[in-house]
């Protein structure tokens, strides 16, 4: 049966209410009988469940256990953000584009451009969802260039920097940066946090 638009704004509602208020939002979002994983609206967050990661760079297993760890390590830091609603949907949407994205090659899992895919995905979910174009507009931001830290950390030649900088807070970005970070097996903060600052040194010289 198809959800109506009352359907979609108590579902949007829902998360939207456990992403802003609770310390732990993986509570809510790894439930079995969890509202919005029934939804069509969030099948590219629930489309990560068994999509494989390098172990290498993520032990903790696959790319919806990982988003669950990087909205419980956003959820603490919450109020350090310039804007929290924005960040706390990024948190949830940034590595969306993996389940297109995702593929083996020569050995390797990789993800190329799943920023860039997750961008898209991320916009259509929120516009689906009823949320204001500039709101979804923001969220849809901070996806595409989630990956923009470690590209300018490892000076990689492909960052958009011009883009990166009109486009989405940095503070925030950066917050979004170490959230991602820390949401994976064996993370340092101490270590994670200096990059971070490294990153905001170099893109507000």
């Amino acid at each position: 049966m198809p959800e109506t638009d009352m359907d979609t704004t108590r579902l949007f509602e829902g998360a939207d209410h456990h992403l802003m208020g609770d310390n732990r939002p993986s509570a809510y979002f790894s439930a079995e009988d969890c509202p919005v994983a029934k939804s069509d609206l969030f099948t590219p967050v629930f489309a990560l469940r068994g999509v494989k990661q390098s172990p290498m760079h993520h032990s903790e297993g696959d790319a919806f256990v990982h988003t669950m760890l990087v909205i419980d390590r956003a959820g603490g830091q919450r109020e350090a953000a310039h804007e929290p609603r924005v960040f706390m949907w990024a948190a949830l949407l940034h590595d969306i584009g993996k389940a297109t994205t995702t593929r083996h090659r020569g050995g390797k899992i990789t993800s190329y451009d799943h920023d860039k895919a997750g961008e898209k995905l991320a916009f259509d979910l929120l516009q689906k969802c009823g949320q204001p174009h500039g709101f979804a507009t923001k969220v849809a931001a901070m996806v595409r260039y989630h990956m923009h830290p470690l590209y300018v950390l490892k000076g990689m030649p492909f960052a958009d920097l011009k883009g990166m900088r009109a486009r989405v807070d940095l503070d925030d970005l950066a917050l979004l940066a170490l959230c991602d970070r820390l949401g994976r097996g064996g993370a340092d903060l101490l270590s994670e946090g200096r990059d971070i600052e490294r990153f905001l040194k170099i893109v507000n010289p």
